[in-house]
């Protein structure tokens, strides 16, 4: 989740509101990828998960990261709970959970967003190997019970703690016990925003499914292949999920803010301290419910940020939907989507896949892929047929851009983890849950020993 901004400028006009996405309309030359990952923290003595005090806890290792790396401390009520670089190049924070997250900078192309991840991973192992934890890319948490995983004290979580559970049934296990990726991109207008958002919000499903990786919980297979993917369908639907509205011809950024007004929040900050505003809408505190307390665009930065829809808008596109992974797919996932949308072309054949698919379509996707994977429908076939075209319309993307390393070589390369899994036809839960049952022998244990970074 982002780090939570304080802006003072009152807010006295819609325009303003509006402002606060179409700013975010940007020349192709100055578009950027900013990715995010999140991993759980374990001890490899035992594969118990990381508290947040002790020599050994989350807080410590944020104090080593400090030192090592420079960056300047986020504290919240005295606790740190996060670094950001000086001069906005990336920060670390903490999910409600300990999920400890890289929020990259914005790069021009892949290659930079994959040595940005391997240097941050470099620089948390020789942190963190000496207090004897390691890392673990997954969708979500495979063995600790909720009441086991540790909480992390962000006075932020604290109110949504109380909040969550009076508005689905699995808030606190997205909260705490789900790690994704996510990567962030920009658009040139509110005309190429709508199709951008409409042929992400479209194939975010698919996305699901190749990113499949989250089929234990408490230590046993749980039935499905995207435990994290089945969370986010009933966590808080009003702010959540999938929302026709945004499928329309007419969707702008007027209409994301008439949503964004009518959703309930849950907080503002006064003086560094979080106040709780679960009990009214946007919309009711411009309109005085705060005892006429005045809004602010820091509010509203901070309120567009606790909005959860597959694909959120702010000055940029979030793409959300992707179980956390090992190192390789944190590569992947925004090849898959620079792929698509960087490219006029490759966007265009991408919009026409996306076309094929009806919102009911959608909805049904959506609901059957995190237990059926690839085998889902997807409109008139399967999610399995749908990724084959997708992928190689992202192959063509990243092609067209030719963005070369050093050696010559373009983006492409980094889709070789997804293009295995269609050509295998299984995803990296169907893999892990063959292991779970054959050379683990039930052992969950396995799975830190073999795919922690």
């Amino acid at each position: 989740m982002a780090r939570d901004t304080t802006d003072n400028t009152p807010l006295e006009t819609r325009e303003q509101l509006v402002r606060a996405l179409s700013d975010g309309c940007k020349p192709k030359e100055d578009w950027r990828i900013g990715t995010e990952h999140e991993k759980f923290g374990f001890y490899k003595s035992d594969y118990s998960p990381v508290p947040y005090e002790g020599e050994r806890g989350i807080k410590a290792l944020l104090e080593g990261m400090q030192a090592k790396i420079g960056w300047e401390p986020i504290v919240d009520a005295g606790n740190i709970i996060g670094l950001v670089s000086p001069d906005g190049m990336g920060a670390i924070s903490l999910e409600p959970g300990g999920q400890f997250e890289l929020s990259g900078a914005p790069v021009k192309n892949v290659h930079e967003t994959c040595r940005e991840s391997n240097r941050h991973l470099t620089q948390l192992r020789e942190v963190a190997d000496p207090m004897g934890m390691g890392f673990l890319g997954l969708g979500g948490s495979p063995k600790w019970t909720f009441e086991e995983t540790p909480q992390m004290p962000k006075s932020r979580y604290d109110i949504m703690r109380a909040y969550m559970p009076k508005v689905g049934t699995q808030g606190l296990d997205m909260m705490h016990r789900t790690s994704c990726i996510q990567v962030n991109l920009d658009f040139s207008s509110e005309d190429e925003m709508r199709v951008k958002m409409q042929v992400s919000t479209k194939l975010q499903a698919a996305a699901s499914a190749l990113f499949a990786n989250s089929p234990f919980t408490n230590g046993k297979p749980n039935g499905l292949l995207s435990w994290r993917s089945d969370i986010w369908r009933d966590t808080d639907n009003q702010r959540a999920g999938l929302h026709a509205f945004m499928l329309e011809d007419s969707f702008g950024f007027e209409k994301y803010v008439d949503w964004a007004l009518s959703c309930p929040m849950y907080f503002i900050m006064r003086d560094g301290v979080y106040q709780d505003c679960t009990h009214i809408t946007f919309q009711q505190f411009l309109d005085g419910a705060l005892d006429g307390e005045p809004a602010n665009e820091g509010d509203w930065t901070n309120h567009l940020g606790t909005l959860f829809p597959d694909v959120r808008l702010k000055k940029f596109l979030e793409m959300r939907l992707a179980d956390g992974g090992p190192w390789r797919r944190i590569c992947a996932l925004p090849a898959f989507w620079v792929g698509l949308l960087y490219d006029e072309g490759a966007l265009s054949d991408a919009k026409a896949l996306a076309d094929e698919l009806s919102y009911e379509d959608v909805v049904a996707m959506r609901d059957a892929v995190p237990s059926q994977g690839l085998k889902a429908p997807a409109g008139k076939r399967t999610v399995l047929e749908l990724s084959r075209d997708v992928l190689a319309t992202a192959r063509k993307g990243l092609a067209a851009r030719a963005e070369l390393n050093d050696i010559g070589v373009d983006e492409s390369h980094f889709l070789a983890p997804l293009e295995e899994v269609v050509a295998l036809g299984e995803t990296q839960a169907e893999r892990l849950l063959k292991q779970f049952n054959s050379n683990w022998d039930g052992d969950i244990n396995h799975i830190f020993e073999e795919y922690s970074y």
